[in-house]
C-alpha cells in the first residue's frame, strides 16, 4: 500500500511539473537583425564647364591664320586703291585737329583711344577696313583689335607722316571735309566689346608714364638696358637672320608671323615685355595681341629703325645692336 501511494505521489509531481512547463510564457523569438542601411554615395557634382576664353581664342586665331600681307597694305597701294575708288572703309586714328587739316578722301576719324572702342559697332563688317595713324605703330595695335572684333582690317605702312603723305598723287585723294560713321550697327560679341573697352580706356592709366600709348621711347629703353633693369623682357620679332646679325642686348627672338602665338606661353607674366620689329608696326600688332592675352607688353618707338622711318628707331638714335 505504501508503495502504491509512493508511486501515485511521484506521478502527481510529474504531472504538475509538466503542467507548469506548458503554462510558462514562451521566450520571445529574437527579431532578425536588420542589415545596416547602405548609404547611397553622394553624386559627385559635374564640373562646371570652363568659361570660354572668347577673346583669347580670337587672338590665337589672329596669328594662326595670319595672311601673307600680315594685315598691312603699302602706302603706295593704299593711295592707288583710294584713287581707284575701291569700296573700303577708311579709319583715320590721328587727332581730330590733324584729321581736320587734311585726310584721305572718305576717311572717318576716331582718334587713338576710347573713341575706337566706342565706334566699333558703326564700322561696317562687309568691307575691308584700312587704318592709318602717323607712323603705323598705333595703327598696328588698332588693326589687331579690329580683327579680333571680327573685321577685315589692315594698317597702312608707315602711316600718314612717313608713308601716305609722301606718295606721289596723294594730293588728289586728300580732303578736309569731315565724314561721319554710318548709322547702321554691326553686332559685336559682348565679351569682345568689354575687352576692347578695357584695352582703350587702359591707355589713360599709362598716359603719364614711360609706357604711354603702350609704347616706350628709344631713350627710356636704352636707360633700362644700361641699368640691367630686370622688370623688363626684350623681345625681337624680326626675322631670325636679322636677329642673328645684331639685336638689342639681352633680347630674345620670336619672329613675327603665322603661328607666333605658340610662343606666347613662354613669355614672362611678371615683367613688361618690350617688343620691337623694324619700324614698330608689326610690333604694334604683337603688343595688342599679347595685351589682350594678359601679357603686359609695350612696343619700342620706331622699332630697330630703318632708313624709311628716320629719325625714329633704335639705330637711328645712334644705339647699337649687338651679336651675343
Amino acid at each position: 500500500m505504501k508503495n502504491r501511494f509512493k508511486w501515485l505521489s511521484l506521478l502527481m509531481i510529474l504531472v504538475l511539473a509538466l503542467s507548469a512547463g506548458a503554462c510558462a510564457k514562451p521566450a520571445e523569438a529574437q527579431a532578425p537583425m536588420e542589415a545596416a542601411p547602405t548609404e547611397t554615395p553622394a553624386e559627385t557634382p559635374a564640373e562646371a564647364p570652363a568659361e570660354a576664353d572668347v577673346v583669347g581664342d580670337l587672338v590665337n586665331s589672329y596669328f594662326a591664320n595670319m595672311p601673307a600681307d600680315v594685315y598691312k597694305i603699302s602706302d603706295k597701294d593704299f593711295v592707288a586703291a583710294v584713287a581707284a575708288g575701291t569700296d573700303a572703309f577708311i579709319l583715320d586714328i590721328r587727332s581730330a585737329a590733324d584729321y581736320e587739316a587734311g585726310h584721305v578722301k572718305g576717311a572717318v576719324n576716331a582718334p587713338w583711344g576710347p573713341a575706337i572702342a566706342e565706334n566699333l559697332k558703326f564700322i561696317p563688317a562687309d568691307k575691308t577696313v584700312y587704318v592709318y595713324c602717323y607712323t603705323g605703330q598705333t595703327a598696328g595695335q588698332a588693326v589687331n583689335t579690329l580683327n579680333v572684333a571680327g573685321f577685315d582690317a589692315k594698317s597702312v605702312h608707315l602711316g600718314w607722316n612717313m608713308g601716305i603723305s609722301k606718295v606721289e598723287g596723294v594730293a588728289d585723294v586728300t580732303e578736309t571735309t569731315a565724314n561721319a560713321f554710318p548709322t547702321a550697327e554691326t553686332a559685336i560679341d559682348p565679351a569682345v566689346q568689354a575687352a576692347m573697352d578695357a584695352y582703350y580706356t587702359g591707355l589713360a592709366a599709362v598716359k603719364e608714364t614711360k609706357y604711354a600709348n603702350y609704347k616706350v621711347s628709344e631713350d627710356d629703353l636704352k636707360a633700362m638696358v644700361d641699368a640691367n633693369d630686370d622688370s623688363i623682357y626684350i623681345l625681337d620679332v624680326r626675322k631670325a637672320e636679322d636677329y642673328a646679325k645684331g639685336h638689342i642686348a639681352g633680347a630674345e627672338n620670336l619672329p613675327f608671323g603665322k603661328g607666333m602665338e605658340a610662343g606666347f606661353s613662354a613669355l614672362p607674366m611678371d615683367k613688361t615685355v618690350v617688343v620691337y620689329c623694324y619700324t614698330g608696326q608689326t610690333a604694334g600688332q604683337a603688343v595688342a595681341g599679347m595685351r589682350l592675352a594678359g601679357i603686359d607688353a609695350v612696343s619700342l618707338n620706331g622699332g630697330a629703325g630703318m632708313e624709311a622711318n628716320q629719325p625714329m628707331g633704335w639705330v637711328n638714335k645712334g644705339y647699337e645692336l649687338v651679336v651675343e
